[in-house]
């Protein structure tokens, strides 16, 4: 077999129908789609029933609000970190994607209080909750509450570049040491 003799299977490429190209054609006059009647007009739009209310207005519209700045925190319990970390271990985002416990090394999270810790670790976090704070220290480790990194839309961030730099007014030494400017004269 080469290259030159290869064909598709016989059927698999039909003819186009030629539509409404007179009566010897099979599909002439009323190109296939009988007689008078919607359907043999134009089309019917998307969504139309019929004449009865469609399901797009008889479902009621969905309600509320959809904050598009709202940051979700991925769950991090305790005792997930007593199953995967050694005592004395440092518990930070790395770690923990490493560990899969969050989606990433950038994921907020928060650690919770849930389950029993007897190891004592030292967890960087930006969210901890009371709980989990206890349950640390009890523990006899460490945390350190992270501040929360900046997640403000690029398009909110306004900055200027060519505003020009404020300078300050000339102190009266610097004013004395000045050459005064000369008088006008007028002769």
């Amino acid at each position: 077999m080469d290259q030159h003799t290869l064909r598709p299977p016989k059927g698999a490429k039909r003819p186009p129908k030629r539509i409404g190209r007179g009566s010897g054609s099979g599909t002439g006059t009323y190109s296939g789609r009988g007689l008078k009647g919607q359907k043999s007009r134009g089309k019917v739009r998307p969504g139309f029933e019929g004449g009865q209310i469609p399901m797009v207005r008889r479902l009621p519209r969905l309600r509320g609000f959809k904050n598009p700045t709202r940051i979700e925190f991925e769950a991090v319990n305790v005792s997930d970190l007593e199953l995967r970390f050694e005592s004395g271990a440092t518990v930070d985002a790395e770690s923990l994607a490493a560990a899969r416990l969050i989606d990433g090394a950038n994921a907020p999270f928060k650690v919770l209080g849930r389950g029993e810790l007897s190891k004592a670790l030292t967890v960087r976090a930006p969210r901890l909750s009371e709980s989990a704070k206890q349950a640390i220290t009890a523990a006899g480790g460490s945390f350190e509450e992270l501040a929360p990194a900046d997640r403000t839309p690029r398009n909110r961030i306004h900055r200027r570049t060519s505003a020009a730099v404020p300078t300050a007014a000339p102190t009266a030494a610097a004013a004395a040491a000045a050459p005064a400017a000369p008088a006008d004269a007028e002769a």
